[in-house]
């Protein structure tokens, strides 16, 4: 096992994790531009997914499948999403103790 294949899994788990808050913070508010992270978000953590499972069945080229977990990196941070935090700090939005807008209809 390579130190490319922990990078690769490190940025899967990435991934997932930002997909996931996008799906949060769409049902939370429902907003369309989340929504549309949070669907393109299935695709990108797939090609992470795939890019790891390339370091793991094939050791020999490690750097094309690493190369695809950071696209799908890449990818995920392209995405158009409204501004939706003002100056809350960090770790207070990753608890999600931020009060919110309700949007919901």
């Amino acid at each position: 096992m390579s130190i490319l294949f922990l990078i690769s899994v490190f940025g899967v788990v990435v991934c997932i994790f930002l997909w996931l808050r996008d799906i949060r913070i769409w049902a939370r508010s429902l907003l369309p531009g989340y929504r549309k992270a949070s669907i393109d978000g299935v695709y990108q953590t797939a090609l992470a997914t795939a890019g790891a499972g390339i370091v793991w069945i094939w050791p020999h080229i490690t750097i094309l499948g690493t190369g695809i977990v950071l696209l799908a990196l890449y990818l995920q941070g392209k995405e158009k999403r409204e501004k939706i935090w003002t100056n809350e700090p960090a770790l207070t939005r990753f608890f999600g103790s931020v009060p919110r807008n309700n949007t919901r209809r």
